[in-house]
């Protein structure tokens, strides 16, 4: 019996369309009806419907709010220097072709390692008393004392230190993606730019960029959402301390889930995060990718 193309390909999507239904519309959707009602932690407890009151309870919420702040600085910084770096490098490895094999092999290293262990190498390195930053600072004369500066107990600057494992281990992955972005670049292109005696900055700017758009929008918002749900190597590193000047809205739910105890408050919040990432992912497609649009 033969069968028309178009069942055929519905017959090959079954699959991922059941599972994409079992694994993410079903939480999604219950993530969304949970944060309509008042649940009890207890198992079989009472559900009582409040219709959007635990939307107004969290934005009312001042460790909300800081928490959605945090996280958007948080991830600001760790997306920038990634990008920042991984251009660097990815420009770098391009430039050096086949000789750059070996480098970019240990480069990449860093993608390997599971992130709670990046998170646990990390605080041993900037704990305070026995870390081995401020003991080298100190040894080297920059430094009056090894625990002159609090990288994970002054809460000035600490959201910026959990930051650094997340910049070291990814990093790699934006140089990853852009530079087999750059491969994808025309060399007659570029060769013809130099001729015209065009310089490197305009290169970067005018040719490479622009041409790279589709890849670094892609790049970005893998990258953003990622960072913005950082949760493993800050929990490791001060569990949202110290005075919760490094809890993120990862680490802000999971607390109002499992330590208060109040899952439609949570499920509110994950609903509101996600709309948030959801409408950042647009407006990045949007404003870098530009599809359908042409210069």
């Amino acid at each position: 019996m033969r069968i028309s193309d178009r069942r055929f390909a519905l017959y090959l999507m079954a699959p991922a369309a059941l599972f994409l239904a079992a694994f993410v519309a079903y939480p999604l959707f219950r993530l969304m009806a949970d944060s309509l009602f008042k649940i009890s932690p207890i198992a079989g407890g009472p559900r009582d419907f409040v219709g959007l009151d635990n939307y107004v309870r969290a934005f009312a919420s001042e460790a909300f709010m800081g928490g959605g702040w945090r996280t958007l600085a948080y991830t600001l910084v760790v997306v920038a220097l990634e990008f920042a770096l991984g251009l660097g490098m990815a420009l770098l490895f391009t430039a050096l072709g086949r000789k750059s094999e070996v480098w970019r092999t240990v480069f990449l290293y860093p993608l390997m390692i599971a992130p709670i262990v990046a998170g646990l190498l990390w605080k041993f390195l900037m704990i305070d008393n026995f870390g081995l930053i401020g003991t080298l600072l100190h040894q080297a004369g920059i430094l009056q004392n090894p625990n002159q500066i609090g990288w994970l107990s002054n809460p000035d600057i600490v959201l910026f230190s959990v930051a650094v494992p997340d910049i070291w281990l990814t990093t790699s992955f934006m140089c990853l993606v852009l530079f087999a972005g750059l491969q994808n670049i025309p060399g007659d292109l570029i060769e013809a730019a130099r001729l015209d005696g065009a310089k490197a900055p305009t290169l970067l700017f005018s040719i490479i960029l622009p041409l790279l758009r589709p890849v670094i929008a892609v790049a970005l918002v893998v990258r953003g959402i990622d960072a913005a749900r950082a949760f493993d190597t800050i929990l490791i590193q001060t569990n949202g301390g110290p005075q919760s000047a490094s809890e993120t809205m990862s680490l802000l739910i999971y607390r109002t889930m499992i330590r208060f105890g109040d899952p439609g408050l949570a499920s509110a919040m994950g609903t509101i995060y996600l709309l948030a990432m959801l409408g950042v992912a647009f407006f990045a497609v949007a404003t870098i990718w530009r599809p359908g649009k042409d210069n």
